[in-house]
């Protein structure tokens, strides 16, 4: 049986040397529940990701940021289901954002990312485009 693709756009928000991340819910799967991402959500089928990414930061921060350009897609599998994540190259004027569908946000330095329990897909990602050593 085919796994379900879900796309996804996600925002790599850089201010300052640091880049945003911030922490799942206890909701979902056991593999991503309660693990670090980089925000972002669901493409609906009549948005384009940018647009959804838009919408994404305002329901879940509350916060306008900065979009810039895609800089990375990667496929990954998981148990139950495949992500497509496209992130986009973001920055942020201020730190006024609300955790409304996170549990904690943490702005770190990229050789620091890895030190969270990150979701398989936001880990590859980071490892992918070297946002731990840049």
């Amino acid at each position: 049986m085919k796994k379900k693709v879900i796309n996804i756009a996600c925002a790599v928000v850089k201010m300052e040397g640091k880049t945003f991340c911030a922490k799942r819910l206890r909701k979902g799967p056991h593999y991503i529940a309660e693990h670090w991402e980089f925000p972002g959500g669901k493409v609906e089928a009549n948005e384009t990701p940018k647009e959804a990414l838009r919408r994404e930061i305002k329901e879940e921060l509350d916060w306008e940021i900065t979009m810039g350009e895609e800089i990375g897609e990667i496929i990954y599998e998981y148990p139950d289901f495949t992500i497509a994540l496209k992130a986009f190259a973001c920055t942020a004027d201020n730190k006024n954002y609300k955790l409304l569908e996170h549990l904690e946000a943490k702005w770190l330095f990229p050789e620091e990312l890895l030190t969270l329990q990150w979701t398989a897909a936001d880990e590859q990602l980071i490892k992918v485009l070297s946002l731990n050593t840049q």
